[in-house]
Formats: structure tokens, C-alpha cells, sequence
């Protein structure tokens, strides 16, 4: 179907958080590309902790009733006047969280464009992929690596993106000593991807079946989240979007360590005692998006390293119990909407 003909089933943002009716079922007009847009007939689109953070208002919505979803993968169906440089009819691509920067501050003519102050998301400024088709310019569209069906690729786009430039962030010494706290759809594919690297994993989380998950990929160690591992670390990885658990990450490093809080969204870190937390020049950073070139350095090493996303399929028609089992911990690995 060309853009702009006919009407597609969407879900939006209902404005009535923490439980059913998080969004709301929509019919909306497929919409057109225009300028440098491509058209994508949705094939599946994860389901990430941050369109949680959406739906339940923890991040404020950027437009009325907008459309979630920013691990979208698919076909392009259609072209903008000015798009076609890269990517044609019929061809895969996926959409991810960041669409779209200045290209001209400080902060993307120096490669760091994930902090542009401009920046625009995919499910937050504009609809995303819980819809029959969603539109991105095609600079911020991305090509797939072969070897992965479209539910697989699907949380490549952001939780193992995001994954990736939180290990980088977390500056993992090779051969080193990783602590994941929250065990979701980004840690299962930043454990995967640090262990093919040759890191020992020691993985920290309140969920059993997320232990066992752990362990069947290869962690050296799993505990639960307020629990300490049996070795010091040279680097942490917070996935958790729990400030309570961030002395507790700290205090397990090692001197010289360094802790990344990977959440777009996090309660209130309590106060740190500097002795214990910070001292023996440990660190504390946080990740904010990510670069194209994040996204593409992490798909090349997907196809290479044979990560393996573990995901658990949905109708389009229940994106909302999705997100409910998301929001209860019933989903173990990655939760993906299978459309079309």
C-alpha cells in the first residue's frame, strides 16, 4: 500500500498510566513519506523498557496520542522525493530510537550526536513501530544483517544498541570482569556479546527464570540484584532503572572500576559515601542514545559474534499485554510484536 492511501491499526499513548489502558487501540492514516523519508510496511517491533517509561508518563510524551515502538523492522514500500540513495523498494531495514539530528552543533560535528540538543525519537517525537507502517529519514534507517528472522532483529535495535554503548561506556578491560544488574532484553545481549569477547560475566538480578537465562549463556556467576558477586569488577552495567541499586553496583567494583547506568529512566540514586562508592578513582557515567555509528558497529558484531536474542512473540492486536508483562517481569529475554 502507498503512503497516504487507505488507514492502518496503530496503538497510542493513552495519557492513564500503571496497568490496562497504558495505550489505547488507534486507526490512523498510513502516512506519506516526505523529503527524505522512507516508507516501512511493519513486519515486527520490539517491545523496549522505555516504551513503558511512555506509557506509564515516567517520560512525558512529545505528541499527543503518539505511536511507541523504536525496534522496528520491515520492507520499504515507498520513497520520499528525495530519499532512494540508499535503500529501495522491497529492501529490509530497521528503524531505530534515534531519527533524526541538527548535523550542525558542537555535539554532532564532533561524532557525538546521541547528545545533540535538536535530537529527535523514534516513538517519542514521531509514531513509531506498534503500527502497520511508520516512516524515518533514511540517513537513520539501517541495514540488517542476514542470518536473523524480523522478530530476532527486532531488539538488536535498541536494546542491543543501547547494550553496546553501555559496555563501551563501562570501559570493560579485555579479558575483564563485567557485573550486569537487571537482567531484561538489553543485558541479554550485552552478557551474550561481552562473553564472545572473552569478559567473565557475573550477572545480578531479582528474577529466577533471568538467573537461569543467565547461566545457560554463559555467566560465571549469578546472584540476586542487592547481592554482591564473588569477585570485585572492573566495570558494571546498570540496567535496572533502580537509583537504589546504584551504591551497591559501585561498591562492588574493583579500584579503577567504572559503573554505567544504561536507563533513559531511573529513581532516586540515594546518598553515596564517597570512601566506599567513589574513592580508588572509580566512576560513575550514564548513557544517553546512541550514534549511527553505535548501531552499526553493534549489527556487524551481531552477525559475527552470533548473538542470539531470546524473544517472546505478540499479535499486533496485544501490544498492550506486552507491555503489562513487561511492566510485571514476566517477560524473560525480549518481548517483540510480530505486525502484518
Amino acid at each position: 500500500m502507498p503512503g497516504g492511501a487507505g488507514t492502518m491499526q496503530a496503538w497510542a499513548v493513552s495519557g492513564h498510566p500503571g496497568g490496562p489502558g497504558r495505550l489505547v487501540r488507534a486507526e490512523r492514516g498510513v502516512p506519506s513519506p516526505v523529503g527524505d523519508e522512507v516508507l516501512v510496511q511493519v513486519t515486527a517491533c520490539g517491545v523496549c523498557r522505555t516504551d513503558l517509561h511512555l506509557a506509564d508518563l515516567e517520560l512525558a510524551p512529545r505528541a499527543p496520542l503518539v505511536v511507541p515502538g523504536h525496534e522496528v523492522v520491515g520492507r520499504v514500500v515507498a520513497l520520499g522525493p528525495s530519499a532512494g540513495a540508499r535503500f529501495g523498494p522491497g529492501d529490509r531495514v530497521g528503524i531505530a530510537w534515534l531519527r533524526r539530528t541538527c548535523g550542525s552543533c558542537r555535539a554532532c560535528r564532533r561524532g557525538s550526536e546521541n547528545l545533540c540538543r535538536s535530537s529527535q525519537y523514534t516513538g517519542w517525537d514521531a509514531d513509531g513501530g506498534f503500527a502497520e507502517y511508520a516512516v524515518v529519514p533514511e540517513a537513520f534507517a539501517y541495514t540488517l544483517p542476514d542470518g536473523f528472522t524480523d522478530e530476532e532483529a527486532a531488539p538488536l535495535l535498541c536494546s542491543g544498541i543501547i547494550g553496546y554503548r553501555a559496555l563501551r561506556r563501562a570501559a570493560l578491560p579485555p579479558g575483564g570482569r563485567l557485573g550486569i544488574y537487571g537482567f531484561g532484553a538489553s543485558a541479554h545481549l550485552t552478557a551474550q556479546l561481552a562473553v564472545a569477547q572473552g569478559a567473565e560475566v557475573h550477572v545480578l538480578t531479582r528474577d529466577r527464570a533471568a538467573r537461569e537465562l543467565a547461566a545457560d549463556l554463559g555467566a560465571a556467576s549469578v546472584g540476586p540484584a542487592d547481592g554482591r558477586p564473588p569477585v570485585p569488577l572492573d566495570s558494571a552495567i546498570l540496567f535496572a532503572p533502580v537509583g537504589g541499586l546504584v551504591p551497591t553496583a559501585l561498591a562492588a567494583l574493583d579500584q579503577g572500576g567504572t559503573l554505567a547506568v544504561a536507563g533513559i529512566h531511573l529513581t532516586d540514586i540515594p546518598a553515596l559515601d564517597y570512601q566506599e562508592h567513589l574513592f580508588r578513582e572509580r566512576t560513575l557515567t550514564s548513557v544517553t542514545a546512541n550514534t549511527r555509528a553505535d548501531g552499526e558497529e553493534l549489527l556487524r558484531l551481531a552477525g559475527r559474534l552470533d548473538l542470539r536474542p531470546r524473544v517472546t512473540a505478540y499479535p499486533l492486536d496485544r501490544v498492550d499485554m506486552a507491555l503489562g508483562d513487561l511492566a510485571g517481569g514476566a517477560v524473560t529475554g525480549a518481548a517483540v510484536v510480530r505486525v502484518g
